[in-house]
């Protein structure tokens, strides 16, 4: 007989066990955590995205406007988007919600809470889109709102159809970043953006050796811009002004800064009386934040044919939106890409092509693609120069030549620790006219080798692009009309890029596993020159083993052209590089360039107006000084107008333009090309963390080359091994029991 206290034990045990069972579920409901077992950990969220919401400063809400119930695959993407809310909002602070709106209809019914839904999603811009379902072995086509929208403040953004979960983190991080960018960015500042006028006093006395007036009014005029500056950047900035004059600790931080240092001998007029005594002065803007800054001149070098070396008052009329443009890229807010416009460059589309362009060999894909997540601002280098605030400038297939005061710019660029992509092609093609291919239908385009003149930078930095194309047989193969004989065409002149001859050590290109390139020069790296420059160079892609060098006479037709037939003519090209380092200048020790002159003005006072250059406001010089002042000015030597050796940058160059045209890199943003190319840019501006995050939905696996012998052992095994090794299984299983049964008998016979 079971006692009492036996009995009301199992009681207290049950209840004690489902105390602990439902203490275990409510402590489940907040601690939680999950394991993401993808290799490229697909379903977690990248510390891209868990620093753009972590660092909200204003609410954010992300409404979804996404019908229940929907057929495969898209209820799969329903779900993905609620995980990743989800982890959005495990890793947020109390600044981010979001919530899913009921606008599902049940056979025609639909309910009043429904409507208002629907139409709210209506009015963000949410419509449904047509999608397939099929039932009961019947196609159906079925309405559906899968679309979200992102409220922050006053700005409101939206993803109206979310189809598919590939890149669905990068736009909604992306999405997030814009909006609350420069809010959130200058609201979490632990520091003001320290904005330093180096101005030496002496520069008023030799303000009218250099030909410049109204010098001294440059401190207040600064110093009212950075007050008007201020109400925008919500008080963010902090002026000082510091004197050089007199004080070695000064000129040194000003040298460190590489602002421009005026130094002159003692000066007499023609009477011998001295005018001006021995000195230096300093004069240049700086805007810092923390480690990281960027200089303004306030005096520009300039050197102009017959005239020598003038210098320039930069204008101040300007000074406010050059001081925001800096300011916005010290901070990192609105990164902005300079594209190079003249040279002969492919257009980025949108406006009529030059010279009959065929629509695929402009830049239209490339640009839409970029404009996602950066601005793109057209580089008139032979009328403007590169204007301030842009990271990373690109050039796509230039054509013309640049002059050694265009070379000087793009050098200068690159020392203040700024990226340059260049996609320089080897060949210009020119087609026959119409007349010469009505007179012969065999005749070829010519190809003639491109000489820019960026070909000694690069020398100099420690990289070499040879005038040939790189050919393989490992490349894109052509299906031929039947009219032709039906089959394949290899395209030696596009060669694929295997994931073994790209670069894994580089985290932007970790999930890149194929690529195509197309009309490619080799692009090598002098390893010496590069341990000179103390720089560092990392090959990015290469072709296969089974390639070689086109150069010479060229001839692309696919019918002319035949692999070498010895093996030792072939051997892997080298296809892209990247060099990052301190670069040297190209300049170091040279005197800047002179400026090409512009066209003369008509009239006596052509010489004058010359002298008198824009910005300059020389006004206030007596007429009969001034060509006493252009003798004495080349007396004055000036320091730091010149960047003799760059804070750390990125030099991208690659052997083809064509590898961001229409007709390789096609609209949207799924292939690798285009992957890579965004990859790329987004390592030049150090965003390697989105790189990053955009590779996680790289969905091209290909499989790994086998060799012949490999092919004919696993098709071998295939067919005639697995039967053999059944076979011996049952054989072996058939003795097992044999001998079993031997046993059983020899037991029952004792």
């Amino acid at each position: 007989m079971v006692s009492k206290q036996q009995r009301y034990g199992k009681y207290y045990k049950f209840l004690l066990y489902l105390v602990v069972v439902v203490l275990i579920n409510l402590v489940g409901l907040s601690l939680f955590f999950r394991f993401d077992l993808t290799s490229n950990r697909i379903y977690s969220l990248s510390q891209a995205s868990k620093d753009a919401v972590g660092k909200l400063s204003e609410p954010l809400t992300i409404n979804v406007f996404f019908t229940k119930d929907l057929p495969a695959p898209h209820n799969n993407t329903e779900r993905y988007l609620h995980d990743l809310l989800e982890e959005y909002a495990a890793n947020s602070n109390r600044y981010f919600n979001y919530r899913f709106y009921d606008v599902s209809a049940e056979e025609g019914d639909i309910s009043e809470e429904a409507k208002e839904n629907q139409q709210m999603a209506k009015n963000y811009g949410i419509y449904p889109v047509q999608i397939q379902n099929i039932e009961q072995d019947e196609v159906k086509f079925k309405n559906a709102y899968m679309g979200m929208v992102l409220i922050h403040g006053d700005v409101v953004d939206k993803i109206p159809s979310i189809t598919s979960t590939e890149g669905l983190e990068y736009t909604i991080t992306s999405k997030i970043e814009k909006m609350n960018n420069k809010i959130s960015v200058l609201l979490n500042l632990e520091e003001p953006v320290r904005i330093k006028l180096y101005f030496s006093s002496s520069l008023e006395e030799v303000a009218p050796q250099l030909r410049i007036g109204n010098m001294m009014s440059v401190p207040g005029s600064v110093e009212s811009v950075v007050t008007r500056l201020n109400d925008k950047y919500y008080d963010k900035l902090s002026y000082s002004r510091f004197d050089p004059s007199g004080d070695p600790s000064l000129q040194e931080e000003a040298a460190r800064y590489n602002i421009l240092t005026l130094r002159w001998p003692a000066m007499s007029d023609k009477q011998g009386n001295q005018v001006l005594s021995e000195g230096q002065a300093s004069a240049g803007l700086v805007v810092q934040k923390g480690e990281d800054f960027q200089t303004i001149p306030i005096i520009q070098v300039v050197r102009l044919p017959l005239f020598g070396t003038q210098y320039q008052l930069a204008d101040m009329n300007q000074m406010e939106e050059r001081l925001s443009e800096i300011i916005n890229d010290v901070i990192d807010i609105n990164k902005k890409i300079g594209y190079l416009a003249d040279h002969g460059t492919a257009p980025l589309g949108g406006g009529p092509l030059p010279n009959q362009m065929q629509q695929g060999d402009n830049l239209s894909n490339f640009n839409s693609l970029v404009s996602e997540d950066y601005s793109i601002s057209p580089v008139n280098l032979k009328e403007e120069g590169i204007p301030e605030g842009i990271d990373c400038l690109i050039m796509a297939g230039p054509k013309e030549e640049f002059n050694d005061y265009e070379l000087f710019q793009i050098d200068q660029f690159l020392m203040k620790g700024k990226s340059l992509a260049l996609f320089l092609d080897p060949y210009q093609e020119i087609s026959p006219s119409p007349n010469q291919a009505r007179m012969n239908y065999n005749q070829q385009p010519v190809y003639l080798p491109i000489n820019t003149g960026l070909e000694k930078l690069l020398s100099h930095y420690g990289v070499e692009a040879k005038k040939a194309y790189v050919l393989d047989k490992n490349c894109f193969e052509q299906r031929m009309p039947q009219m032709y004989g039906g089959g394949k065409q290899a395209i030696y002149f596009a060669p694929i890029i295997k994931n073994e001859n790209i670069n894994k050590e580089l985290p932007f290109l970790d999930n890149i596993k194929a690529l195509i390139a197309i009309l490619s020069a080799p692009v090598e790296l002098k390893k010496d020159r590069l341990t000179a420059n103390e720089l560092k160079g990392d090959l990015l892609f290469s072709s296969s083993r089974e390639s070689w060098e086109m150069s010479g006479r060229i001839n692309l037709n696919p019918m002319f052209m035949q692999p070498p037939e010895r093996l030792d003519e072939m051997q892997s090209q080298p296809l892209a590089v990247l060099v990052s380092g301190e670069f040297p200048s190209y300049f170091a020790g040279r005197e800047i360039p002179e400026k090409p002159a512009e066209e003369e003005p008509e009239g006596e006072n052509a010489g004058e107006e010359a002298v008198n250059a824009e910005g300059s406001d020389a006004a206030d010089i007596p007429p009969e000084d001034k060509m006493a002042a252009v003798d004495q000015s080349s007396a004055i030597t000036g320091e730091g107008a010149v960047i003799s050796r760059g804070k750390p940058g990125k030099l991208f160059v690659i052997g083809s333009a064509e590898i961001l045209k229409n007709n390789v890199l096609g609209e949207g943003s799924g292939s690798t090309n285009a992957t890579f190319v965004m990859n790329l840019i987004d390592h030049l501006n150090g965003r390697n963390e989105y790189a990053a995050m955009r590779s996680k939905m790289q969905r091209l696996n290909p499989l790994k080359d086998s060799g012949p012998g490999t092919k004919m052992f696993i098709k071998s095994f295939n067919i005639a091994g697995l039967p053999v090794i059944v076979a011996l299984f049952g054989i072996i299983v058939w003795f097992r029991r044999e001998s079993r049964k031997k046993i059983i008998q020899m037991m029952f016979k004792n």
